[in-house]
């Protein structure tokens, strides 16, 4: 067992005590979130915005991509998560993915594998040009979401809930595997936007 925090960035809280599979979660996206600001510190809103080609992403298109797929995977695993935490379905096991989700997961991992480069669905492609404060509170939000998921259901059988993928039809993932792509998606859409930050940086001189 081991005891962490599950606050929200800078803030203190009583730590609490839980399963080595389920801190490394919160660990992962206390990292996460500490990469996001360091991306977003220094960079004006024009560098924010700034596309390396016109159909390419901004560094805010990536954060504002990241905050909806975030709350379309949380949205889609909550209600099978309620049911299970209602009928007593509890853990029996480490919170970790099967085979396939392994899979999956480290498909999303960066650096991207150009043989694994695809269109975002529809749902989740970013707003045009949003503002990068507005996309970074979104992101923050999201990830806020992302902890309190795991605050409420860590302890129910993560690994053997199965939720529907909310973007390919007939496909059923474990809750294990959900809450670990979204931790996958997001380091490679950051990945993906520090590339954009030092070409953008590169451009302005």
């Amino acid at each position: 067992m081991t005891t962490i925090r599950s606050v929200p960035y800078g803030m203190e809280m009583t730590p609490a005590t839980t399963h080595a599979d389920i801190a490394s979660l919160y660990t992962q996206f206390d990292a996460i979130e500490s990469d996001a600001r360091a991306l977003v510190s220094g960079l004006s809103e024009e560098q924010g915005r700034w596309r390396q080609t016109p159909e390419a992403w901004s560094v805010a298109e990536c954060l504002d991509h990241l905050a909806t797929a975030n709350r379309v995977y949380i949205e889609a695993m909550t209600p099978n998560a309620e049911s299970a935490l209602k009928r007593g379905q509890m853990r029996r096991g480490p919170a970790l993915p099967g085979i396939v989700g392994r899979w999956f997961v480290g498909s999303m991992e960066p650096p991207v594998k150009p043989r694994l480069k695809g269109k975002a669905p529809r749902i989740i492609r970013p707003r045009a040009e949003p503002a990068l404060a507005d996309a970074f509170g979104s992101f923050l939000k999201s990830n806020e979401e992302t902890r309190a998921f795991l605050d409420r259901f860590k302890d129910i059988d993560l690994a053997r809930i199965r939720f529907p993928n909310p973007f390919v039809r007939g496909v059923r993932f474990s809750l294990a595997t959900g809450v670990n792509v979204i931790a996958a998606h997001d380091r490679r859409h950051l990945w993906q936007a520090w590339n954009v930050r030092r070409a953008a940086e590169t451009a302005g001189g």
